[in-house]
């Protein structure tokens, strides 16, 4: 079976081994990278020539334009019940769940318990 390596500079490179031996060593200096320049270097990259002109847009536009044509939505008139009876939606609730959820307490229950009375007396 192979052996399982601990320790925690094991992540570098044979590259970046021999570098990091070079720099200590005196034979090679670091590189100086300077972050800002090299960001504002990337963003002459970041858009193409056709981008920068007015036809750079119209090949947008015709990449993404749908091959067919596309319906307008329809509006559907919805009516609505604002009558605000809380029965209502009692109601409502018991035609899309009409035993009640497992655990839930209905208040058949809690008049079961009440009659039942409370345990020990």
């Amino acid at each position: 079976m192979s052996e399982i390596n601990t320790e925690s500079n094991n992540t570098q490179t044979f590259d970046a081994a021999q570098i990091t031996e070079s720099v200590e060593a005196g034979e090679q200096k670091l590189p100086k990278v300077d972050v800002s320049a090299d960001y504002e270097a990337s963003k002459e990259f970041s858009v193409s020539e056709i981008d920068r002109t007015s036809a750079g847009a119209e090949a947008a536009a015709a990449a993404t334009a749908p091959k067919f044509p596309i319906p307008a939505p329809k509006e559907i008139a919805m009516p609505t019940d604002s009558s605000g009876n809380p029965d209502d939606f009692r109601s409502m609730a018991k035609e899309i769940n009409p035993a009640g959820a497992p655990g839930n307490v209905t208040d058949d229950l809690v008049q079961k318990a009440i009659e039942l009375g409370t345990p020990g007396s």
